[in-house]
């Protein structure tokens, strides 16, 4: 039998248990979600219902039962402004580490505790800390989309570090070992490698670089653009992916007739001619350029096994850092920054640029003068 209460009734169920019931503000009547073991746990359940009535903060518990797989992929369909390969890296993570375990949960059934077994079983499996971290970061940017919605109160992400990417540490070349890939790659393909190297230049940016982009006398390069290869295959030239991505980058003096000798024997004269093309002119892909380089053979041959291409721009950036440059000037020669630090120093970071690039060029300089 029920027991009357001023809010709400309790019952005793045949099973022993209790069970709560309350009149929703819509006049539905409305069980707890779950019975209890006590009437007092019962009692202090329709409490807490009853407080949150008259403090507005009740929430209908229908709400929230959308599953996690249609409202993420509508997350992700909802952003046009993310960047192409930004869009195609959602979709996979969450086709791999995502849909298989919580792609048919409900937003309202996605407690921290949930999270925290789906995290651990990512890491029991295998799946290495940086891309946990990344699916990690979806997934609470997504619920914090369903927290605004109104859908969930608070988001269940709340793993200390969790979204944290701790990459191991790349390796880096010597500027000796640098010269030597840049001699062992085809020769269309040697400033290439030079400007990713000595002017800190992303794969993309480079080969979206236009003739017009590199001053006639080879003292500049401006990244206007850049290069996205979709999952698909499809090509497309963009914006850099933020604002501090467009910047003009000094080109240490010691690479400078290298850069001038590729435009005069590989660049058409037209001012928007490609700066780097396939062997057949076409767009430089970057599986065509790891083909025509035999990349892997050839960091190999200079003592650098498992370099990646843009372990090229760390280097450069390390060998920047020795210059004694400050860290706004490293990131304006970076693009590395948001759009509000770029705009704090854009204006001065040219001249510190150039003391950077001559520099660097100091080091070129020394260890080809010395055989090294």
């Amino acid at each position: 039998m029920a027991s009357k209460r001023r809010f709400g009734r309790v019952r005793k169920l045949p099973s022993g248990r209790y069970q709560a019931r309350y009149p929703g503000p819509d006049g539905t009547d409305r069980p707890a979600p779950h019975t209890f073991a006590r009437k007092t746990d019962a009692e202090r359940w329709l409490a807490t219902i009853e407080a949150d009535l008259l403090k507005g903060t009740w929430r209908d518990p229908n709400v929230g039962r959308v599953a996690l797989g249609p409202y993420l992929v509508e997350w992700i369909d909802h952003r046009p402004g993310l960047r192409p390969r930004t869009l195609d890296l959602y979709r996979w993570l969450y086709r791999r580490y995502l849909e298989p375990t919580m792609g048919n949960r409900l937003l309202s059934d996605i407690t921290p505790g949930v999270v925290r077994a789906w995290r651990a079983d990512l890491m029991a499996e295998g799946v290495s800390q940086s891309m946990a971290a990344k699916a990690y970061r979806l997934l609470r940017a997504v619920l914090n989309t369903a927290v605004d919605d109104e859908l969930i109160r608070r988001n269940p992400c709340r793993i200390k570090g969790a979204g944290i990417e701790r990459a191991a540490e790349r390796p880096i070349a010597t500027v000796a070992q640098v010269f030597q890939l840049a001699d062992i790659v085809p020769g269309r393909l040697r400033a290439l490698v030079l400007l990713a190297a000595f002017a800190s230049l992303r794969y993309g940016e480079l080969a979206a670089l236009r003739r017009r982009d590199i001053d006639p006398r080879c003292r500049t390069v401006t990244v206007r653009a850049t290069l996205v290869e979709r999952s698909d295959g499809s090509l497309a030239f963009g914006p850099p992916k933020t604002d501090a991505g467009i910047r003009t980058v000094t080109v240490p003096d010691a690479i400078r007739r290298d850069i001038r000798s590729h435009l005069d024997d590989f660049v058409d004269d037209h001012q928007d001619a490609l700066v780097f093309t396939g062997a057949k002119g076409a767009v430089l892909r970057r599986s065509n350029f790891q083909t025509a380089c035999k990349w892997r053979d050839s960091v190999a041959m200079v003592g650098l096994p498992g370099f990646h291409f843009h372990d090229l721009r760390h280097t450069g950036n390390t060998l920047a850092s020795r210059t004694g440059a400050s860290l706004a000037d490293l990131m304006a020669r970076m693009g590395h920054a948001s759009t509000r630090a770029a705009m704090i120093y854009q204006h001065t970071a040219q001249e510190h640029d150039e003391h950077i690039a001559d520099a660097l060029s100091s080091q070129i300089e020394q260890t080809r003068g010395s055989g090294t």
